[in-house]
């Protein structure tokens, strides 16, 4: 086991966050649980056993089946398998099957424990921890939840040697996200100088990556647990550009690239506004174009109104007012209301550093 943290959250409540070093590790942690035991798994993250545990139930990947339907089916096979309030609903995979498995296992029996093992990158640094689960309703994304923290949150960089490049580049824009975030500059450094390792995946690169990235996003829940301060608003930077992108493409581009994509935007957006500096802006552009992110994508003009709708559903608003993260310098996120005009060329026009 390579190291562990506890992250404390709003009535008391704990999550422990362990960071073990192997599968063996992982497996030995497992073996714990005992048997009063839900699995929950997608068609990808099945494939990861050779035979699979008693009592599990395995959902279609993918952002589609966030929903109810699913929901239902982890909630039936509970009650098929007698489990009562005392059982445990372990989520292993990303983070549609951990955040679908959090909301089951909040309603279930109005509650029964409830561990994480996140196997993809965007999981592990996003949706692992803060006790937020949710799933899609009528084109929102994650319209539909609760605040159910996970009992623990089990995390080995070994899960993503074999995760597809598609799913582990989209993962490191969050850990970009969480860079800018920082009270420090310790995580943005370590991405800047550890390219080469990160890309390739190095064992030790990864585990120092993630103890950074969850450090960052650690920071922001403890300071607001269940998100009543606005302070843990901060880690939505990024997230009203991406959210809005991803329900006009049905779902098709994937979350952590949409992050990305939304990062430059609010850059770009806070600079237009008199908020973040060009230098900020420009650094931010550099560090996602280091890692192959396109953020120069453009929403087409016929498609702005659907943008517009979509973000009218962002969960940030208040009293019919969307407001959107900004930066007015690294780890000083603010909350502002911004002229539908400058969103509107933010996407549509994709305008670069040569604007500025």
């Amino acid at each position: 086991m390579a190291s562990s943290f506890t992250l404390s959250l709003a009535g008391g409540k704990t999550t422990d966050v362990f960071f073990l070093d192997s599968i063996k590790a992982l497996s030995d942690k497992l073996s714990g649980y005992g048997r009063r035991v839900l699995w929950v798994f997608d068609s990808n993250s099945r494939n990861l056993f050779t035979s699979l545990p008693a009592n599990c139930v395995i959902l279609p990947s993918g952002e589609h089946f966030k929903n109810w339907s699913s929901v239902e089916r982890i909630i039936s096979a509970a009650l098929d398998a007698h489990l009562a309030r005392d059982s445990v609903f372990i989520g292993f995979g990303g983070g549609v099957v951990c955040d679908m498995t959090a909301l089951a296992a909040s309603l279930y029996m109005r509650g029964c424990s409830l561990v994480l093992v996140p196997t993809s990158l965007l999981c592990m640094v996003d949706a692992s921890i803060g006790g937020k689960s949710a799933i899609d309703f009528k084109g929102a994304k994650n319209l539909v939840g609760t605040f159910y923290p996970a009992k623990d949150v089990l995390i080995s960089a070994a899960c993503l040697r074999t995760l597809p490049e598609a799913e582990y580049h989209s993962g490191l824009g969050e850990v970009i996200k969480h860079a800018f975030l920082s009270s420090d500059d310790e995580l943005y450094s370590f991405l800047c100088s550890s390219h080469d390792s990160i890309v390739s995946r190095d064992r030790e690169a990864l585990t120092r990556m993630l103890e950074l990235s969850l450090k960052v996003k650690a920071e922001y829940i403890q300071r607001d647990p269940e998100e009543r301060k606005g302070i843990r608003q901060a880690l939505n930077l990024a997230h009203t550009f991406a959210h809005a992108l991803e329900s006009i493409d049905n779902f098709n581009v994937k979350h952590g690239v949409a992050v990305a994509w939304g990062l430059s935007r609010a850059a770009w957006c806070g600079y237009a506004a008199g908020v973040t500096s060009a230098e900020l802006r420009d650094r931010i552009d550099a560090l996602l174009r280091l890692y192959d992110f396109d953020i120069d994508r453009r929403i087409e003009r016929g498609r702005w109104l659907d943008f517009q709708a979509a973000v009218a559903k962002d969960k940030k608003n208040l009293s019919g007012t969307v407001r959107f993260v900004l930066l007015e310098d690294m780890g000083v996120p603010v909350l502002r209301e911004l002229d539908s005009e400058i969103v509107k060329i933010a996407v549509i026009s994709a305008p670069g550093r040569k604007n500025g």
